[in-house]
């Protein structure tokens, strides 16, 4: 349904005189536009009120932002820093299994099987 036409209100009109009578049509009109005067100023009031909230809002959170110190101030976090692959040397040990080239009553003991006594 789109917006009333003129064909429309005319046939509303004609309707309104025949049910209401031509006495009570005017008094019926002025009430009908008391009524969406009120209607119009409460719904403008009320716009108001709500922009005059966001405004209140809006200048809450700028003087907020304004106490804070802004990130641009702080020093940044820590970044992750590359670490850089370092080779180490392959140094050739002695394993366990080889002889020591070691000479002395110790390297001959550590080099030497021992045996198992049974008493």
């Amino acid at each position: 349904m789109g917006p009333l036409g003129m064909p429309e209100l005319i046939v509303i009109f004609v309707i309104a005189l025949l049910v209401f009578g031509p006495r009570k049509l005017p008094e019926l009109g002025r009430s009908l536009g008391k009524s969406l005067g009120e209607f119009k100023r409460a719904s403008n009031e009320l716009r108001n009120t709500l922009e005059e909230e966001v405004r209140v809002e809006e200048q809450r959170e700028a003087t907020q932002r304004a106490t804070t110190p802004a990130p641009a101030d702080t020093p940044p976090g820590p970044r992750a820093v590359e670490t850089p692959v370092v080779e180490t040397p392959v140094v050739d040990t002695p394993s366990i299994d080889t002889p020591s080239t070691e000479t002395g009553p110790r390297a001959a003991a550590e080099t030497t099987p021992r045996s198992v006594t049974a008493d």
